[in-house]
């Protein structure tokens, strides 16, 4: 049986890529922006619209004919498909630059303030809108480190980031323990009949447990500390006179750092030495030693402060806790193509192939071969695929390893190496002995 000899109506595929792209707005040309799923750069109403975009995406035909050999067998693409995919290429150019600068500046904007952002990550709302933050190079601030520090200095009472409150409580004679706790609630449910204002915690405590960091009482008395025991004022700075007048025939100079010694030595032993009394506390229960009587003095004060929520801000705004909290909320937009040099470029024109090469892939992959008269033409649909997957992957790993090398830290340690090796050239350096 002889085979039927067919008579197709073309002989010329209905799709196949052109020598060359268009800068034009029709709907072949790279300035229509139906070709861009998104159109972030083409769109000429969005803030990143760029003319140099739509020549690079026009540029980009050319490149993919070239490259899949265009013009020995026909390539079953159309231009819109290559202008979608070097937009594509440039999106995931832009993520991944704003990972590697987050991993920058992750610390020292937690706590700032965040944005808000559109379905195509722009910001429409907050303090950084309209500034390219993911382009800026920030004032380190050791935020983290000093977010850490601020809780350990508010545990040791020298400062941190809790508001620290103060109330006070009658001694009464005979009693010994006192309840902490429902003194502070029940102060800050009172009102000052002076001022008529409520205390400044009265809005915080509510049911919350306070915290207990320090108790202490006045007494008219206070100024014999001046002259106390083993302290005061007129002491020789090296510590080889105690008397309360300085000898008038020596005059030393003393450094800074050895008063300050001197006067946490002598605020040490006010609170261990010159007090008639002492307490302990078990879950804000006070116990005051010894049990007052009648000479006690007629009030004490406490200093608390009260717990929070972790992600409850404080008035002062200082925690930030609404602001930056990961890198999901820090402001980043996409990076405008202005920006992106030639690094960048040529790197997004490799990925743009690639990108088409999964979409060819796709297209001849619904068709294992195609009957053409006496002859079949196999395609290479899973060939295409395979080497789309390598290049797109070695490509980001590519990328990913290049910038992690040019984190703060790495450059810091890079010039780290830098002095060191500096140095050990100029010891191998032969110093000369001088010949007058």
């Amino acid at each position: 049986m002889s085979l039927p000899k067919l008579s197709p109506a073309s002989t010329t595929s209905a799709i196949v890529l052109t020598a060359t792209g268009s800068t034009g707005t029709s709907n072949k040309g790279a300035g229509y922006t139906g070709h861009y799923p998104f159109g972030i750069y083409s769109d000429t109403d969005s803030l990143l619209y760029d003319a140099n975009f739509v020549n690079g995406a026009s540029d980009q035909v050319a490149y993919t004919y070239k490259k899949l050999g265009g013009d020995v067998l026909d390539i079953e693409l159309t231009t819109g498909n290559i202008y979608a995919a070097y937009e594509e290429a440039v999106l995931e150019y832009s993520y991944q630059i704003n990972i590697h600068q987050a991993k920058n500046v992750l610390s020292d904007l937690l706590g700032m303030s965040t944005g808000t952002f559109d379905h195509d990550g722009q910001m429409i709302g907050g303090d950084a809108k309209g500034i390219a933050v993911n382009l800026s190079f920030p004032r380190f601030e050791f935020g983290y480190a000093q977010r850490v520090a601020n809780g350990l200095a508010a545990e040791a009472g020298i400062g941190g980031d809790l508001t620290m409150y103060s109330a006070s409580f009658g001694l009464k004679g005979g009693q010994q323990d006192y309840d902490l706790q429902s003194v502070i609630s029940s102060s800050a449910a009172t009102t000052e009949p002076a001022t008529e204002e409520t205390p400044p915690y009265a809005d915080d405590v509510g049911n919350k447990k306070v915290k207990i960091h320090r108790v202490f009482y006045k007494t008219p008395e206070a100024i014999w500390r001046f002259y106390g025991y083993y302290g005061g004022l007129n002491v020789v700075g090296n510590l080889n006179h105690y008397g309360q007048y300085a000898d008038d025939t020596t005059f030393e100079l003393i450094p800074a750092w050895h008063n300050k010694l001197q006067a946490l030595a002598y605020e040490d032993h006010l609170f261990t030495r010159l007090s008639h009394y002492s307490y302990e506390i078990r879950n804000n229960k006070l116990r005051i030693y010894p049990i007052p009587d009648g000479d006690s003095p007629q009030h004490m004060w406490v200093e608390f402060t009260v717990n929070k929520n972790p992600w409850e801000e404080e008035e002062n705004r200082q925690d930030g806790a609404t602001g930056v909290n990961n890198m999901n909320t820090l402001p980043f937009e996409n990076v405008p193509y202005k920006n992106i040099n030639a690094i960048g470029k040529q790197w997004i024109r490799r990925y743009a192939l690639a990108l088409s090469k999964e979409t060819l892939s796709h297209v001849r992959g619904k068709f294992s071969t195609i009957p053409i008269p006496g002859e079949t033409v196999t395609l290479n649909a899973g060939q295409l695929a395979q080497e789309s997957a390598t290049e797109q992957e070695r490509l980001k790993a590519e990328l990913k390893e290049i910038l992690d090398q040019m984190t703060y830290r790495a450059l810091m340690e890079d010039d780290a190496k830098l002095v060191t090796a500096v140095g050990t050239i100029q010891e191998e350096i032969p110093l000369l002995i001088y010949q007058g």
